[in-house]
């Protein structure tokens, strides 16, 4: 697929040739899903198509969430930070949007310290 980011895009990007932060949070109950990174090219596809499609760091490949698995997201909004250097993607997730099948990625928490907690 040949799909072009917009210039209007792309200016308001801080560099549109790095990869760019991509968080997928559901767009019903604000659970943040998972945290992703973006080129300009997955960008631009995901625009076009209201499927998320990622930059694969560990593959060095796009990847369209859900293509095999079937654990989709279907895009609502697409929101870019102050900075211009993250996105915030309010998705529809079809089942898991974890590959261990949990439906966050976040699903490890760590305890604060007493002290950090707010107690001294």
């Amino acid at each position: 697929m040949s799909v072009r980011l917009s210039d209007d895009v792309a200016a308001h990007l801080k560099n549109s040739q790095e990869l760019i932060p991509a968080i997928a949070q559901d767009f019903k109950s604000g659970e943040v899903l998972m945290l992703a990174y973006m080129n300009s090219d997955s960008l631009a596809i995901t625009i076009e198509t209201g499927r998320a499609t990622y930059w694969s760091r560990s593959r060095n490949e796009l990847w369209e969430k859900g293509a095999t698995s079937g654990n989709t997201q279907k895009v609502i909004s697409i929101s870019l930070d102050c900075d211009g250097d993250a996105l915030l993607l309010q998705v529809e997730q079809v089942r898991a949007a974890c590959h261990t099948g949990k439906i966050s990625c976040f699903h490890n928490p760590i305890s604060l310290s007493t002290e950090t907690n707010g107690k001294k």
